[in-house]
């Protein structure tokens, strides 16, 4: 996917795309590249596949909601940033929280933010489920790229969202079926789900809304030992 076509297909999404977010997602390519020579961030460094497979496949999450109505966002597991860095170039408005349990990736995010220039930021070293622990009920929206089976994902989730909030998980195959008990001990439940293809590729994607119903059980998430031992 070259330039051109990215902006195509971006602003069928609804998405305005300005020379400035052009600008910022070069840079941020070129900083994945640089640094992915000395620490594993991806398996993806060409260009043409980034934008494709890592910056468009980020914003299909508007398929699913509007980010312009969106206050606070927190991207678990986030990785080299994807969804959230590429969600915070094009929705500035944005309070964006990334947790990650690897610091050397959280040392390559902050280069990001800083040469980005992107405000409002917030890196979170630590792993989900201990961060889940010390902060409940806080977040409009949590996203997920391709992060633990639906089950576990369910539960790393589930106490950080606000009552009425939404886990917006981004997979490839379908798979949301299997997290029909945990959905029902973590006060959840699967609002809308969007199967598609990405563009020119046609690889599988799935998009899971899960919203929040009630609170969650203090007793959530576990410790790592014991959502590993047995999922819920």
């Amino acid at each position: 996917m070259n330039i051109e076509e990215f902006k195509s297909e971006v602003e069928k999404l609804g998405i305005n795309v300005t020379l400035d977010k052009i600008d910022k997602l070069e840079k941020y390519a070129l900083l994945l590249k640089e640094w992915n020579e000395k620490i594993n961030l991806t398996a993806i460094t060409d260009k043409k596949q980034v934008f494709l497979k890592h910056f468009y496949d980020s914003l299909t999450i508007v398929k699913m909601i509007d980010l312009n109505k969106v206050a606070n966002l927190c991207d678990l597991g986030t990785g080299a940033g994807f969804p959230g860095i590429v969600l915070k170039i094009f929705f500035p408005n944005l309070n964006l929280t990334l947790v990650d349990a690897l610091n050397k990736r959280i040392k390559f995010l902050e280069v990001v933010v800083n040469e980005l220039s992107l405000e409002n930021v917030i890196l979170i070293h630590d792993r989900i489920e201990e961060y889940g622990k010390k902060n409940r009920e806080c977040f409009d929206i949590v996203t997920a790229r391709a992060l633990a089976s639906f089950p576990v994902l369910l539960e790393y989730s589930a106490s950080l969202i606000k009552i009425g909030g939404h886990l917006l998980a981004m997979r490839g195959n379908n798979d949301s079926l299997d997290g029909e008990n945990a959905l029902k001990i973590l006060n959840l439940k699967i609002n809308k789900v969007i199967e598609f293809k990405l563009p020119f590729e046609e690889s599988n994607r799935t998009l899971i809304d899960v919203v929040k119903l009630d609170k969650t059980s203090l007793k959530f998430p576990r410790r790592y030992v014991e959502i590993k031992k047995k999922n819920l």
